[in-house]
């Protein structure tokens, strides 16, 4: 009998430890890679508020959100713009650069449409405020 509670007491602390690892209210997107560029270069990605993903599994880790609003196409629109932790440029899909003009330091992502996502990437000191200053830019579709 004490061993049976024990190890129900085992597995509610250790139920409790891993939800307490995981970031609240991280919500991972999977996004399917839509336009020419994020079909060759990046493939699917998946994202949430702390990283992005690529399809080879390269990764760029966000420090924080710097801002929810954007210029996409010369509207301001709601997006998300986060700082990268650590500025790179990864290789990803058949040899290709994220940006390929420097490391990334930032990233962008807001809805272009209905049932698109678009990411941008820049190399910027400072926060972007537009899409006009981006080094590239990936279209997605919300994967099932």
């Amino acid at each position: 009998m004490r061993a049976r509670v024990f190890i129900a007491r085992l597995g509610a602390a250790l139920g409790m430890a891993l939800a307490a690892a995981a970031p609240a209210g991280a919500q991972v997107e999977r996004l399917a890679a839509a336009s020419n560029t994020a079909i060759s270069i990046t493939g699917d990605v998946t994202m949430d508020d702390f990283s992005i993903v690529f399809e080879n599994g390269a990764e760029l880790a966000f420090s924080d959100l710097v801002a929810d609003s954007f210029v996409a196409d010369g509207q301001r629109v709601p997006a998300s713009v986060y700082r990268v932790e650590t500025p790179a440029d990864p290789e990803l899909l058949n040899g290709n650069q994220l940006c390929g003009a420097g490391d990334v330091t930032y990233l962008a992502s807001w809805l272009a449409g209905d049932d698109l996502t678009a990411i941008a990437v820049f190399t910027g000191d400072e926060p972007p405020q537009s899409d006009a200053e981006m080094c590239a830019s990936y279209f997605y579709a919300v994967a099932p």
